[in-house]
């Protein structure tokens, strides 16, 4: 076999591995459309969250962030607490998803769909929201609101405010992140409590809403 043969050969090999990959990729993003599908009544069909029925925006959020949160559901880390009504839903919707891999797939598809702006931002002081921010969650969720993977901090900008002060205050009331396998729970419990003066939060909120609209 001469050398032209043989790289003939490497040639259709990787032309052929390529296509199994694509196969592959193509099919796991269909399989994650399909499993996203129930979602869609609360979450929108583009993961872009419905205030009126408490349903966050979920799209483009980092996919080990959305997968986590899931497995808290099903594993009942969270959305146990009797106050937590609305994670006691998903508790029931990420049951039926069934087996880890399914868990990975709607996940990885919802990260890959845009990420969201704040339609309504919330009002508040700016300067102060700004000030506090950066003092109390921008070396965790970013200077911009835009997350940290790498400290599994999720993204923030393109919450509705509604959303982000009951998910603060269950935080810092002890209604999520008390489970002791949820580690990144019970660090953002610890940091609830450090914002405590009225109007502080609001004006926190206002700031993170700002961040989405800005890019």
């Amino acid at each position: 076999m001469n050398v032209f043969s043989i790289s003939a050969r490497l040639a259709r090999t990787a032309c052929i591995g390529a296509l199994l990959l694509a196969c592959s990729t193509a099919s796991f993003a269909t399989d994650g459309a399909r499993l996203f599908a129930p979602c869609v009544a609360c979450h929108g069909r583009q993961g872009e969250g419905n205030a009126s029925l408490n349903a966050p925006a979920i799209a483009g959020q980092d996919a080990a962030y959305l997968e986590r949160q899931l497995q808290n559901f099903r594993s009942a880390r969270r959305g146990v607490h009797k106050a937590d009504t609305f994670g006691a839903q998903m508790r029931a919707m990420a049951a039926a998803l069934g087996d880890d891999a399914a868990v990975t797939r709607v996940a990885a598809y919802v990260a890959s769909l845009p990420g969201t702006a704040a339609v309504n931002p919330a009002g508040g002081d700016l300067r102060d929201g700004n000030n506090l921010y950066h003092g109390h969650c921008g070396a965790c969720h970013g200077g911009a609101a835009e997350g940290n993977a790498a400290l599994k901090s999720p993204r923030l900008a393109g919450l509705d405010a509604a959303y982000l002060k009951r998910q603060f205050g269950y935080f810092r009331d002890g209604v999520r992140g008390s489970d002791p396998q949820d580690v990144p729970g019970r660090q953002m419990a610890m940091m609830a409590r450090t914002l405590t003066r009225p109007g502080d939060l609001d004006d926190v909120i206002a700031f993170i809403q700002r961040q989405s609209r800005a890019k």
